[in-house]
């Protein structure tokens, strides 16, 4: 093989044994990096030089018989809100300007330690507050099948790296559908697991009872194998889970005796017409695998979308407290005083859309509206989370539209906050109640632009998501096709 071919298992492998060398595999991705970031804008930095020192290093290990990983040599993207040592954070944000990591996430770690190369750090809608990577101090990205559009959000830098064909693995972080529905818009794989399943210590917080960290890939196999990489119980993180990890490899395709849930709330008013269909079709796809298709309903859903938003807009305005010009980040005033030094500094490095968000968060934690407003949105949460759980004691899985439309054009839903909000429509429910969820390529539009299909599972499931996926993937090619260059 090639350095730029195959999957990101097999070029582990082809490392480990030497018939590949892992400097080659890193020079493979840095040139297409180069060919395709000018129309795709999914990068904010490439780490070209300690990228080829890393390969360098493998490689001397490899040479002295020193065990390789199982992503030895393999290039990975990392959204820009997940710290790694020596190299800038920023979130998207002009407030973080100038900061440097101090130490290295976990979930980036366990990868290095598993022998992969981070390549650079992607675009992402600032704080992860956005649905199309255009609330960016760096700029929009663009959809790699359309750089007139969108290529999803927050993590539209990682799903466009992927989509483009630049690595075969990118990092993202998913609050409320950020891996996602960029992973549908941009034809590749995306996968949020279990809340807790990997762990958040060095994620640059939103909203912490939602963040999650997952991936996208092209291949299931490379998915399931960074999943496993991550996942796992951190000292250092109180909200990871203690419960002994999965094994997460592809299995057979054949779906007989399962039971995969149709809510119909998923199929309502505003659904493209081309995603319904697209959606259909798949669900057939899944039935002459051996799935049995069951009607479910989860009538809650359609308040999914205003629990989650104050659910995490205030998350966030507590979360984002920190950066006040003294601890992080830039600073604005000179010789204000301390009130208009925070206020100077938060109104000019703060975006409309994440400054949006605070004041909403704010808002719904305030005096005399926390029970009203807040405690009510976590009480509807409650009630999707046993929603779900019932209709699991049916189903092994749900399948629905991942997002209700597909990738539009750059700046049609800037002005229009609660349109661009209801894109997360379909993703924000599996946030809510914690499950894992994947989202697999299920077809596309008649403009080719990529549809695709979400995959529920209860929770610690995504053995069972994996299993369905591929055998979606075994009997479609829509996950192979490439944008034109």
């Amino acid at each position: 093989m090639s350095a730029a071919d195959g999957t990101a298992r097999a070029t582990a492998a082809a490392v480990a044994d030497g018939s590949l060398r892992a400097v080659d595999v890193v020079e493979a991705s840095l040139e297409r990096i180069a060919a395709r970031e000018p129309q795709v804008g999914a990068f904010v930095e490439v780490f070209a030089d300690a990228a080829r020192r890393r390969a360098e290093q493998l490689d001397a290990e490899r040479r002295k018989g020193s065990p390789p990983g199982p992503l030895a040599g393999v290039p990975i993207a990392i959204k820009d809100n997940l710290l790694l040592r020596g190299h800038r954070t920023s979130c998207g944000s002009r407030i973080l300007d100038g900061f440097t990591a101090p130490y290295t996430a976990t979930a980036v770690q366990r990868l290095l330690d598993a022998g992969a190369v981070p390549i650079g750090r992607t675009n992402m809608d600032e704080f992860g507050m956005g649905s199309s990577t255009e609330h960016s101090c760096f700029g929009p990205t663009r959809n790699p099948f359309d750089p007139a559009c969108i290529p999803g959000g927050s993590s539209g830098g990682s799903a466009a790296a992927v989509a483009a064909r630049m690595v075969a693995i990118a990092l993202g972080s998913d609050t409320g559908g950020s891996i996602r529905q960029p992973a549908a818009m941009c034809g590749v794989a995306g996968l949020k697991p279990t809340y807790g399943r990997v762990s958040r210590f060095g994620l640059v917080a939103y909203a912490s009872s939602l963040d999650t960290v997952g991936a996208c890939a092209t291949d299931l196999g490379d998915l399931a194998l960074v999943t496993r990489v991550m996942s796992g119980v951190d000292p250092r993180d109180a909200t990871s889970l203690d419960h002994a990890v999965a094994d997460f490899d592809a299995p057979p395709s054949s779906l007989e005796g399962m039971r995969i849930g149709v809510p119909s709330e998923y199929f309502a008013e505003g659904l493209d017409p081309a995603v319904e269909q697209a959606v259909r079709a798949a669900l057939d796809t899944l039935a002459a695998a051996g799935a049995e298709p069951v009607a479910v309903s989860l009538p809650h859903t359609e308040f999914a979308i205003p629990a989650y938003y104050l659910i995490a807009t205030a998350e966030a305005s507590s979360n984002l407290a920190r950066y006040d010009g003294v601890r992080f980040g830039a600073r604005s005033g000179g010789d204000a005083d301390l009130e208009e030094m925070y206020t100077r500094t938060r109104t000019e490095h703060f975006g409309a859309e994440v400054q949006r968000r605070i004041l909403l968060g704010c808002f719904g934690l305030q005096r005399g509206h926390a029970e009203q407003w807040y405690g009510k949105a976590l009480a509807v949460r409650t009630l999707i989370r046993d929603e779900l759980a019932a209709v699991f004691a049916r189903c092994d899985a749900l399948a629905t539209p991942t997002s209700p439309v597909v990738a539009f054009a750059l700046g049609d839903r800037l002005t229009d906050p609660l349109a661009m909000y209801l894109c997360d429509t379909l993703t924000v429910p599996a946030s809510l109640a914690g499950i894992p969820a994947l989202s697999v390529p299920c077809g596309f539009s008649t403009a080719g632009l990529p549809i695709g299909l979400q995959l529920m599972a209860p929770p610690l499931g995504e053995p069972t998501l994996l299993r369905i996926g591929t055998a979606f993937q075994s009997a479609t090619d829509f996950h192979r096709r490439e944008p034109a260059p």
